[in-house]
């Protein structure tokens, strides 16, 4: 196929999506990989000294270019999946591995930077540039350079055989998320549920040529049943349904199992390790992370556990109480999240439902852009002209000053074929090209809000204001770097436990009376968030948070002991922390861990940690806000300047200390959680 009839192979300043055919996309990235290979062997022919120019802005011109041609593909294998796409997608992950482990593996090329390294030309880079060496000599150790022949290719065959176990994981989790429904026609069976779930379920119903109502396991038709639905009966079927996604239980028994993937998943990750001569698969893990030692992160995550167990029992004593004087005397899994609302209800006056027709998805954009803007120094301009994926989708340009410094797509709601969750990624990173121009940063951000229906816009909990806010974090991180050099821009080369620093900083705008004002009003009337409902709303931030912070806590320690090497296996694993942290019993049926994607086919494994090792940079983060006032303009250009600027061109250690003048502190995390 002709580069002029296939788009992926074309120059374009952003992704041609309309253009975009999967039969496209493998030919494309096999002459991609072709031509780079061909780039690479004439330049490991030169007998130049190795410099910036002839070496690393060479190799970051090919990796770029792999990246431009790539991340529109895994875009649309997320948010568009399709049996088509999936295949293809399937047989082009291989032919990436093998490139990315043959490039890892280049003992000359290993050499040249080497030589490079210990040479007294290194002085003349900058701090971006030395950091961008020095992390590429430490990621070809990691990618097996150092192995004779044999352990080399054992490396490669077990990484391609990793990347294929994460899609098919992937793909299962989709499957048996979209493979369940449920068609109600009786709407005394919702009873309890809300107006705006049940106008979203009548519209599923209707695309479906269906009357009534229509349930999914999509999160915004899962959770008001769960929190809601006085049938309990229906509460516990959902529950089912969810809590045994891609497994042998549960409705979809075997249907899309990921049990073996898991198994081989876990056991691949320990070869890999110990080719390299780690212990086991976190040590490996923390090599390009923050923390320095498995014992460290243990006892970071033990002591949280033990500060917070108290006040976790204590919450859950409350709710058995609570639950038992409205005649529930045994409280199981699928009842805590409706009793827990019926609680905040009782204790504050207000429920998530309450606050939803405060926040159209609309008033609360404009508000965030409001926010970060005036933190910042930041213009947003939504686009009408631009290709898209989907109707739905909006693009905006960020400025300062007239000046362009960035793009994004935003794709706010849950739809068929959409991958679940709430996630950022880069389309294009910024990077200074050879011919001097810059390449801006670009960036995807996704949601899975309830869409706007027939009578209604898009209206938000609380909770999904928070995870938007989170997401622009990310791409704040990603789109406001400074930084020129591709493997350090934006969110390339920051430690993985300190990334998600900027993401829960943000979070904190939607809890500040000065902020909230900004991102709410009544959908229909336009009339603010009444300040008693707010005042409620901050009284009741810390609802349940000592359980909340357990959950979380249970979820870490799992990660970090099934890939700790000498395991009893998942489920065994998985029990051992639960009898340490769990507040009540689960099912036998559960099995939450077929569906956890961050850690099985994600970037968390042996890292799942890293939310909360990064919440308590960002509760401390943001007390100097709270000291200094959430809208100071010095604190502000400091985050920008230290953090968000620049990247990972220097340690996140360093970078905290420059912003906040000391080492991080665990007492603001407790703080902030009303824990402490």
């Amino acid at each position: 196929m002709s580069s002029q009839s296939n788009p992926l192979l074309e120059q374009h300043p952003l992704p041609p999506f309309s253009a975009i055919k999967p039969e496209h996309i493998e030919p494309a990235l096999k002459t991609v990989l072709a031509e780079n290979r061909q780039q690479l062997a004439a330049l490991l022919q030169q007998d130049e000294i190795p410099s910036w120019d002839n070496l690393a802005a060479v190799l970051e011109d090919l990796n770029d270019r792999i990246e431009c041609l790539w991340s529109p593909v895994s875009h649309l294998n997320a948010v568009m999946n399709s049996d088509a796409l999936r295949a293809v997608y399937a047989r082009c992950l291989p032919l990436l591995v093998d490139y990315a482990t043959a490039l890892g593996q280049n003992k000359p090329l290993f050499d040249r930077y080497q030589q490079w390294f210990d040479s007294a030309e290194l002085r003349q880079l900058n701090r971006a540039q030395l950091t961008t060496i020095e992390n590429t000599l430490r990621d070809f150790t990691l990618s097996g350079v150092a192995l004779d022949d044999s352990k080399r290719e054992q490396f490669g065959q077990i990484k391609k055989r990793l990347a294929d176990l994460a899609t098919q994981f992937s793909n299962n989790v989709l499957d048996a998320t979209h493979g369940w429904q449920k068609h109600i026609g009786d709407l005394e069976r919702l009873s309890g549920v809300p107006e705006t779930a049940l106008q979203n379920y009548r519209q599923a119903a209707r695309a479906q040529q269906l009357d009534g109502y229509l349930l999914t396991l999509d999160v915004p038709a899962y959770l008001p049943i769960m929190q809601y639905a006085d049938n309990a009966a229906l509460r516990e079927e959902l529950y089912q349904a969810y809590t045994t996604r891609a497994s042998a239980e549960g409705p979809g028994a075997g249907q899309w199992d990921n049990s073996e993937l898991m198994e081989e998943i876990i056991r691949l990750r320990q070869q890999l390790a110990s080719l390299l001569g780690f212990s086991d698969y976190v040590e490996y893990s923390l090599a390009t992370k923050m923390a320095e030692s498995a014992g460290q992160v243990f006892e970071f995550l033990h002591d949280l556990a033990q500060r917070s167990l108290p006040v976790a029992r204590k919450e859950f004593s409350e709710l058995q109480a609570f639950a038992t004087s409205l005649g529930r005397t045994d409280i199981v899994a699928s009842d805590v999240a409706y009793y827990s609302e019926k609680l905040r209800l009782k204790k504050y006056a207000i429920s998530q439902e309450e606050l939803r027709v405060y926040f159209p998805a609309e008033k609360v954009i404009s508000g965030l852009f409001e926010i970060t803007g005036k933190l910042f120094n930041l213009a947003f301009e939504q686009q009408q002209i631009f290709d898209s994926w989907h109707p739905e989708v909006k693009f905006f340009h960020i400025t300062r000053d007239g000046k362009l410094l960035a793009k994004f797509y935003l794709d706010l709601y849950a739809r068929e074929n959409k991958r679940g969750g709430a996630w950022m990624a880069d389309c294009r990173v910024r990077r200074r090209l050879p011919s001097g121009e810059l390449q801006l940063p670009v960036a995807f951000l996704s949601c899975n809000f309830s869409a706007p229906t027939d009578d209604t816009p898009s209206l938000l909990t609380h909770n999904e204001v928070t995870t938007l806010f989170h997401e622009f974090g990310h791409g704040l991180h990603h789109m406001l770097t400074k930084i020129d050099c591709a493997a350090v821009s934006g969110i390339n080369g920051v430690a993985w436990d300190a990334v998600e620093l900027p993401s829960q900083f943000l979070e904190n705008w939607c809890w500040e009376k000065t902020a909230i004002p900004l991102i709410s009003a009544h959908y229909q009337s336009g009339e603010p968030l009444p300040n008693a409902l707010l005042e409620k709303m901050l009284q009741a931030k810390n609802f349940q948070s000592g359980m909340q912070m357990l959950r979380q806590l249970e979820f870490a320690l799992f990660d970090l002991r099934i890939h700790s090497g000498n395991t009893g296996g998942i489920q065994h694993e998985l029990d051992q922390v639960r009898d340490q942290l769990a507040l009540y019993p689960l099912p036998s049926f559960n099995r939450f861990q077929h569906s956890f994607s961050h850690i099985f086919a994600g970037g968390y494994a042996a890292g799942y940690y890293s939310y909360k090792w990064a919440e308590l940079l960002s509760a401390d983060a943001f007390s100097r806000f709270q000291q200094e006032g959430i809208f100071c303009e010095k604190t502000a250009e400091d985050f920008l300047q230290h953090i968000l600027e620049k990247g990972g061109s220097e340690t996140a250690m360093k970078l905290f200390i420059d912003f906040r003048g000391r080492e991080p502190n665990a007492d603001a995390l407790l703080r902030q959680a009303g824990i402490s």
